[in-house]
């Protein structure tokens, strides 16, 4: 891995093309096939940044930030016996969540992990328990061997980066995107992340799906429709 020398700011700074994008009536950013391959170029270089400046971040520091989530989450999520909530298994510096996973089984919440079935497919929830038998998914991540496929009630997507309207800059798949737009029942859906992966905008496009709300230890980040 680079190392990246940048100290970050309270944002990032927004690319210089960003003058010839323009506003839609339903607020997404447009422009020319140029400017649409400039945006790529640019959130391919953010992920990257955003990613380094993750992993440099102390292991102490990011269990402490895991652990101000999780009480967020207990605070946001109605926890409740039969509610399905969708985790993650963490890779690449993503905060823990893995001991308030098993905190959910233990109240009766069914816990689900995401599983990547194609490319370019919408992922399944597959079930979870702790004494169930993992297997090695796509990117190496364990996912469970033979559990149930559930619908989630409530989803946690890890953010590499996030703007003040709660659209996320993933990994650049597009599974997460492809899986709501999917979703008959839309789940509520929570992005989680160090604050510090805050940016101005991640310049979304028509196939982004903003979360509901981003937790980072410093509170909630709402999405602005929903705030009353």
């Amino acid at each position: 891995m680079t190392e990246d020398n940048d100290q970050p700011g309270e944002f990032a700074s927004p690319p210089c093309f960003s003058h010839e994008l323009r506003e839609t009536e339903d607020g997404f950013l447009a422009g020319d096939a140029t400017a649409a391959a400039d945006v790529a170029r640019w959130r391919k270089t953010e992920r990257e940044r955003l990613i380094a400046m993750r992993l440099a971040t102390a292991v102490d520091e990011r269990g402490r930030i895991a652990d101000e989530v999780a009480a967020e989450l207990d605070r946001l999520v109605d926890v409740r016996r039969g509610l399905v909530v969708s985790l993650y298994w963490p890779i690449r510096g993503e905060l823990n969540l893995l001991p308030w996973m098993r905190s959910l089984n233990e109240r009766g919440v069914s816990v689900a992990l995401p599983v990547v079935v194609a490319k370019a497919q919408p992922l399944v929830f597959r079930a979870w328990t702790p004494d169930g038998r993992m297997e090695r998914g796509v990117w190496n991540i364990p996912i469970p061997a033979d559990g149930e496929e559930l619908t989630p009630d409530v989803v946690l997507s890890p953010v590499v980066g996030f703007d003040p309207q709660c659209y996320r800059l993933g990994y650049g798949g597009g599974f997460y995107d492809r899986t709501l737009a999917a979703q008959a029942r839309k789940p509520l859906v929570i992005g989680v992340g160090l604050p510090t992966m805050q940016i101005a905008t991640i310049y979304p496009q028509p196939h982004d799906i903003p979360m509901d709300v981003i937790v980072t230890g410093k509170g909630r980040i709402t999405r602005p429709e929903t705030r009353g």
